[in-house]
């Protein structure tokens, strides 16, 4: 079967690594179709173009959509992020945000767990305001925007992944002592569907407990559920306890299938090292395992990161790095 991806490289390094994870992909024997589009930060400072409805609807054809990394120094903070991924993730229904963290020292346990996010609601719908912006007295509310339907289908979501893994065990997180209604929307939804769930084992934890554990005993975690803000976070410190934010992988998923869903590496366009062939092609070719899971390849998948660990933290161009990774899927 083959498969149609829309492929955004974006600006930076993305133009680099996403090279290197399709070239994965084939060596893996999964055939694309692909084709790229130009966006961007570098798009929006030639013509002013961030995200069309033409592309779009355009998208809503494809199998899968594969993102590199978007964002230039020169383009004011939200533009890209609001008018382009915020978007994707609204249009498509990108609500559920899946980042795997697994990490295997020389020495000791290590750790596998992954974090569900909820990828539409929270702080990030745009609910808020400016009242007498610019004066002394300026005032600017910015509200979480928190619906049971949206809270459910991600906690079913995460229920569901937990009871597939070995562990079958479930965390959620949040701030309940202090977010009294939001945090008790979620608190109450959780209990209600681990119900439905009886093998599933349950914890909770507040998210400044939660980033203390992250970095002082991660292993204790198999999945967690949160909401949109404290997911954000999470997930890069989840990066920065497993290796690096250059070996994060991420699905923006739309589990229901009324449209793609988007594939990226969490890393950032990076363009202090963009064209000099240094970018480390791992989380790319991560997050295409990620898509082939999701597309219904999980054999493939799986020994795409196989072949990822069996390179490790090898050092090395871009190139070499992706070179190394299909000659260990080929052994």
């Amino acid at each position: 079967m083959t498969y149609r991806i829309a492929v955004i490289p974006g600006d930076g390094i993305g133009h680099e690594v996403v090279p290197e994870a399709l070239k994965v992909v084939q060596a893996a024997g999964v055939d694309l179709d692909t084709e790229d589009f130009d966006l961007g930060g570098a798009r929006y400072l030639r013509d002013g173009l961030v995200l069309d409805d033409d592309t779009l609807d355009r998208w809503r054809s494809f199998d899968a959509l594969l993102l590199g990394a978007v964002g230039t120094p020169d383009v004011p903070p939200g533009v890209i992020e609001r008018g382009l991924l915020l978007r994707m993730r609204f249009e498509l229904d990108l609500y559920i945000n899946q980042r795997p963290f697994t990490y295997r020292p020389a020495e000791g346990d290590g750790h596998d767990f992954v974090v569900i996010r909820e990828n539409t609601e929270g702080t990030y719908a745009g609910e808020g305001g400016f009242l007498r912006k610019g004066t002394p007295h300026e005032i600017a509310t910015q509200g979480s925007v928190n619906t049971r339907f949206g809270v459910e289908r991600c906690l079913r979501y995460a229920f569901a992944l937990a009871a597939s893994r070995p562990r079958k065990h479930l965390t959620l997180v949040h701030k309940t002592n202090v977010l009294t209604f939001a945090g008790d929307l979620w608190q109450r939804t959780f209990s209600e569907v681990a119900a439905e769930f009886p093998d599933v084992t349950t914890d909770y934890h507040h998210v400044d407990a939660a980033c203390i554990y992250f970095v002082t005993s991660p292993e204790r975690y198999d999945v967690i559920v949160t909401d949109n803000l404290f997911g954000d976070i999470l997930t890069d410190l989840g990066g920065a306890v497993s290796g690096g934010i250059g070996f994060a992988s991420s699905g923006n998923l739309n589990p229901d299938r009324t449209g793609p869903s988007m594939f990226e590496p969490v890393h950032g366009s990076a363009p202090d090292i963009a064209g000099q062939n240094k970018a480390n092609p791992i989380a790319a070719i991560l997050s295409a395992a990620l898509m082939l899971d999701f597309l219904g390849e999980p054999e493939a998948a799986q020994r795409v990161r196989a072949a990822c660990d069996a390179v490790g933290e090898r050092s090395g161009s871009t190139t070499d790095i992706g070179d190394a990774v299909v000659a260990a899927l080929t052994d």
